[in-house]
């Protein structure tokens, strides 16, 4: 574990070394703010781009990952490029596997293979 900074007068959580690391956000958070904002209901975005509520539903609950299926008609309807969602899933999904400890584990392991090689 990290031992917390101290600066004499300054509260430890101002101290840019103890502040949590960002967090990534599914890109459902988005597009439910971008709906919401725009006054669009699920149901509507869903006949619109073709796919079924319970699936627009799962992608904005953070149960289901986008594709760039569902993030080139995402942009289609919207106009908010599919490289935006793509890059939010992929930041999302790389730090849920950061905190992975069996995938860490698994990662360690093949490096440990790979510098024998």
């Amino acid at each position: 574990m990290i031992d917390m900074i101290t600066i004499p007068g300054i509260p430890t959580d101002m101290i840019a070394n103890n502040l949590a690391p960002y967090e990534p956000t599914h890109p459902g958070e988005f597009l439910r703010e971008e709906i919401e904002t725009r006054g669009i209901t699920q149901t509507r975005l869903a006949n619109e781009i073709g796919v079924k509520v319970s699936l627009l539903n799962e992608l904005i609950n953070g149960k289901r990952d986008f594709t760039l299926e569902y993030a080139m008609l995402i942009e289609a309807a919207l106009g908010i490029d599919s490289d935006f969602w793509m890059n939010a899933q992929s930041a999302y999904n790389k730090n849920r596997l950061n905190k992975d400890s069996t995938f860490k584990a698994r990662l360690d392991r093949i490096r440990n293979i790979a510098a024998v090689l």
